[in-house]
């Protein structure tokens, strides 16, 4: 099976998941009390939340710049990429984003693709790290539910196994010396993310690390606070956080591009947990989603169609500027 086919069919699959939530989300929901709630949103406060998700993409990007470890990457480039990486998830299946950050940081930092990769996995492990723990911390403080215990022990036992993978990583490279002239393409990429993965990380840089990851997602429930102040729902912080954290945890579950569906029934389902009815729910994760949702597709692809728009026009510059191959001398000579 080509991976072609492989792609269209989870594309298929994450489609059909996304729409089964979607209706397991609006199945018992008054539609027009939804859209009126929406319609009468408070336009300043969504603003506010918009402006919050902007500054939580900045912490992010911090923070892989950090993971990276490559200065000579200016932050604005960073924040370029990771706000791309999430528009190219919003329209495709798959995480491709993820896979296109690491691409693009290893052309930009000039360091091996595997390298690069290794960065993505352990910028997301920071996120996974705090979301796990938000999610508990909810947990025992506002809610409880057997679908939850299993959404945190679902994310514990990933914890773990990225934990294992980095362990296992530093013990293979210390057992196997690295090759002069590894072979294959495959090869490579997978020992350089090894070895990336491999590296001693110490106290300091990963307190630093878990630090600008519970400032962006703290600030992210920031946004979900503004979110429901614009719909008139009153949040308390211990609850913004714990649906900030159900929400993020969830999205990795298989679904369409952008999470279409799963995050609404996600949205629906902890809000009701804390005695949000079900319309004002579904409108308030209606405009969450779409207060990060609509900026970072437009921002994203925006950025991408003028990267590549500057790469046409540097390959049409070049072609113009080779000289012309020269005309062939006739050695014939001419007899008068």
């Amino acid at each position: 099976m080509s991976g072609a086919h492989i792609r269209a069919y989870v594309s298929t699959l994450g489609v059909a998941v996304g729409a089964f939530f979607l209706w397991l989300a609006v199945r018992d929901a008054d539609l027009d009390a939804v859209w009126r709630a929406l319609k009468e949103a408070d336009a300043a406060y969504v603003a506010l939340a918009v402006v919050a998700f902007g500054v939580v993409y900045g912490f992010q990007s911090a923070r892989w710049r950090r993971v990276a470890a490559t200065p000579g990457v200016r932050l604005t480039r960073f924040y370029e990429m990771t706000v791309s990486g999430i528009a190219v998830n919003n329209v495709l299946p798959g995480r491709i984003g993820d896979f296109l950050r690491a691409r693009w940081l290893g052309v930009a930092a000039r360091i091996p693709a595997g390298r690069a990769f290794g960065s993505v996995i352990i910028d997301r492990a920071c996120d996974l790290a705090v979301l796990v723990a938000m999610l508990v911390v909810g947990i025992g403080a506002v809610a409880s539910a057997e679908w939850l215990l299993r959404l945190a022990a679902g994310g514990i036992l990933i914890l773990v196994g990225v934990s294992a993978a980095l362990l296992l990583a530093r013990i293979y490279v210390r057992a196997r010396a690295r090759e002069r002239r590894s072979r294959g393409l495959l090869r490579r990429l997978a020992r350089d993310t090894v070895e990336m993965l491999a590296e001693p990380v110490g106290r300091r840089r990963a307190a630093t690390w878990l630090g600008l990851s519970l400032l962006a997602w703290g600030t992210w429930s920031v946004a979900a606070l503004l979110i429901a102040r614009s719909l008139g729902i009153e949040l308390t912080l211990p609850e913004a956080v714990f649906v900030s954290a159900v929400l993020n945890l969830g999205s990795a579950i298989p679904s369409s591009p952008g999470f279409v569906g799963t995050y609404e029934w996600l949205g629906v389902a902890s809000l009701g947990l804390i005695g949000i009815d079900t319309e004002a729910a579904l409108a308030f994760t209606i405009l969450l989603h779409a207060s990060w949702y609509v900026p970072t597709t437009v921002a994203g692809g925006a950025s991408l169609g003028s990267r590549a728009a500057l790469g046409l026009r540097r390959s049409r510059t070049e072609r113009a500027a080779r000289p012309a191959p020269a005309e062939p001398v006739s050695n014939d000579a001419s007899t008068p």
